[in-house]
């Protein structure tokens, strides 16, 4: 059930997420490993409820950015096996022991001192090399292989488990960089394997290349995005049927009929042409809502489309339901999903606020209730 007053919450549908997470293994086969990122409080949705889920219709492992992330998945009873992809600084290495989370090595300096505290506890812990093949960020850096590969031969102690890299192109990854990437990717892997180093766990595919690119599979893909019900790019919607797993809405605080001529909201940005009924809505951009959506954002009501009209505060926007009929205080209103036969997706959201689909949904912020479903 919904908490009691204040109307503006997401409804979190994990049948849907049930539904999307089988639609990747069955692009991907039974053979390849799922690492499912639930990062940024899985993307919105609530990571302990989403792992849970996740965990039981077989995901094989998870993928967080910090370690506090990875205890909270802990302490919500998730035992599969946690990548940090932040890595592990100095002073945390020792909940990384406690916790059994595998931390991302970027650099030789951080591996050294890992081997060290490791080796000083009598302890072993896996641990993913990641490579840069040109997304520039963190990571080896590919060219130099040469230099940090009998470097970390040296090092005893931690045991490498994985090997990894990033797309620069999240969103498509059709075109040449992709295709070097993933050349430099698999003569770094050659290379590795020359020096008798192998992982059991290979892994290059985020979210589009797990729907489009079969050849980044390897040994384990790692969906983010495409979990939670959204695509990296539109097109993607003709090769895999995802449902989303997020809705975000609230009710009608109050109606106001106003004449021509009022200002709605501050600066005066917005003045009615026309006698209009407006609601205010009790969500704001302390909420996640965007302030960019002042002026051009819409809203469903009674499954019609309502423009945001004025700047959007910190916990009001304001709306025009002049043409929708029979308006009441209390009506519905989604911010973000579908009512009746019309949808505002994150994708429409994201293009009124000059952003991605990803800060959309991690942007909702945590005052805005969590209501799971079908769990």
């Amino acid at each position: 059930m919904p908490p009691t007053g204040r109307p503006t919450v997401c409804s979190i549908d994990h049948e849907a997420l049930r539904w999307n997470l089988l639609q990747i293994r069955n692009k991907v086969g039974a053979k390849v490993k799922i690492l499912s990122m639930v990062k940024a409080n899985a993307y919105g949705h609530g990571a302990v409820a989403v792992a849970q889920t996740l965990a039981g219709a077989g995901g094989d492992a998870f993928g967080v950015a910090t370690l506090e992330e990875g205890v909270e998945l802990r302490q919500g009873g998730i035992r599969a096996p946690i990548l940090v992809l932040a890595g592990a600084y100095e002073d945390q290495l020792g909940e990384f022991l406690t916790h059994a989370l595998t931390p991302v090595v970027h650099d030789l300096t951080g591996f050294k001192h890992l081997g060290k505290f490791v080796n000083s506890r009598g302890k072993t812990l896996d641990v993913h090399l990641k490579i840069d093949t040109g997304m520039g960020r963190l990571g080896l850096a590919a060219a130099e292989s040469e230099r940090w590969l009998p470097e970390i031969k040296k090092i005893s102690g931690p045991r490498i488990e994985g090997v990894f890299s990033h797309f620069s192109h999240a969103e498509s990854v059709e075109g040449d960089y992709t295709r070097q990437q993933l050349a430099i990717f698999t003569s770094v892997i050659e290379r590795l394997r020359a020096e008798q180093i192998a992982p059991p766990l290979i892994h290059f595919a985020n979210s589009a290349a797990t729907i489009t690119l079969p050849a980044a599979y390897f040994d384990m893909v790692r969906p983010g995005i495409m979990l939670y019900g959204v695509y990296p790019s539109p097109a993607m919607a003709s090769q895999i049927t995802l449902k989303p797993v997020l809705s975000w809405k609230t009710k009608i605080l109050q109606l106001k009929k106003v004449p021509a001529g009022t200002s709605v909201s501050y600066g005066q940005t917005f003045v009615t042409k026309r006698e209009s009924l407006i609601a205010t809505l009790p969500v704001g951009y302390a909420d996640g809502y965007q302030r960019l959506l002042s002026n051009r954002g819409a809203v469903l009501v009674g499954g019609r489309r309502a423009p945001v009209i004025g700047r959007v505060c910190m916990d009001l926007t304001m709306i025009d339901v002049t043409d929708i009929r029979n308006v009441k205080q209390g009506d519905e209103v989604v911010l973000l999903g579908r009512q009746g036969t019309a949808e505002i997706s994150a994708d429409e959201i994201a293009a009124g606020s000059n952003t991605i689909s990803y800060e959309i949904l991690t942007s909702i912020s945590a005052r805005v209730p969590r209501i799971h479903h079908n769990i």
